[in-house]
């Protein structure tokens, strides 16, 4: 077999957790997307002169973690609303969408990172790649090698050029302080499957419906709503609820949501009527639950993302029964 079919043979494999890995220092799926590309184009480039000293997925992890690296240089990191400042519980306040001064996070689509390990699937909730943004980029990939892609400390130090007791140190910081600013198990409850299922449908046939008084069951009473990239954010349900049902619910028919995932919670794609009648792709909701129901609501305003989920931009109308 010619040396690069092999690679491509051998490497496939680790596509879906190089995404992970990309997406975790970035927070991008089309960032990461990018990387997991130029990653196998470097590893096919030099596939030849690889002398397996050590196993192709560390090889490919080192490529992999020295183009975000490079990515992340003179970057600034990515947000939500909520890491801007206080929520709002005015449901009339302006909505003007970030002008480029925020670089935001995006979603990542379950689809691409099929990871059914607790560490794995844990380490990409939303609030947790979020919360790992704030950390300088050596430390942060460093935890991500360390304690999800469970590489040991001399490994880590020979893929980041350093040595074990700097990988040591700038682990336990990373610890440390995502510790302080990251969720614990007890702020989050992810529901079985069957759950997932009935609250997706009890979500979508609300917004469908415009049936506030069904949605307003699912929410916990301090439920946050954001919507990047617009900067401001709503905090508590009676503010969520007022904004929604004045600004968001739209005529039953002019709305479709579809269930997916991503970030291995609950979301939703939802398809709006544009002015030429047509379903149009329109956004992503990430859906987080935790005590008392529904915790959080990320509205990714980003059309765009409808590809990495694998839908279309526009829908055909449902037919009866659907």
């Amino acid at each position: 077999m010619p040396v690069q079919e092999d690679f491509i043979e051998q490497a496939a494999p680790f596509r879906a957790e190089l995404i992970a890995h990309c997406y975790r220092m970035l927070g991008s799926v089309h960032d990461a997307e990018d990387l997991v590309q130029e990653t196998y184009l470097r590893g096919w480039r030099g596939y030849a002169a690889f002398e397996e000293r050590a196993a192709l997925r560390t090889w490919l992890y080192r490529i992999a973690t020295t183009a975000c690296l490079r990515a992340l240089e003179n970057r600034a990191r990515r947000v939500l609303p909520a890491g801007l400042g206080a929520g709002s519980v005015d449901p009339d306040a302006g909505l003007d969408r970030d002008t480029g001064a925020h670089r935001w996070m995006q979603p990542l689509p379950d689809a691409l990172t099929p990871e059914t390990a607790f560490v794995t699937r844990e380490s990409v909730r939303l609030a947790v790649v979020t919360a790992m943004q704030e950390l300088p980029a050596r430390q942060r990939a460093v935890l991500i090698l360390r304690d999800v892609a469970q590489f040991s400390a001399a490994e880590v130090a020979e893929l980041l050029d350093t040595t074990p007791a700097a990988v040591n140190s700038a682990l336990q910081r990373a610890r440390a302080h995502l510790a302080e600013i990251a969720p614990t198990g007890e702020e989050v409850t992810e529901p079985e499957d069957a759950e997932r299922r009935e609250l997706l449908d009890r979500y979508c046939t609300a917004f469908e419906n415009a049936d506030l008084a069904a949605l307003t069951e699912l929410l916990a009473a301090e439920v946050r709503l954001e919507m990047p990239p617009v900067p401001l954010w709503f905090t508590g349900r009676d503010a969520v609820t007022r904004f929604l049902a004045e600004r968001a619910f739209a005529d039953p028919g002019d709305l479709v949501l579809i269930p997916t995932a991503a970030n291995g919670q609950p979301a939703v794609a939802e398809y709006r009527r544009g002015a030429g009648g047509i379903l149009e792709a329109h956004s992503i909701h990430v859906i987080t639950t935790g005590v008392g129901g529904v915790t959080a609501i990320t509205v990714f305003l980003e059309p765009t993302l409808f590809a990495a989920f694998g839908m279309p931009l526009t829908r055909p109308e449902k037919r009866s029964g659907e």
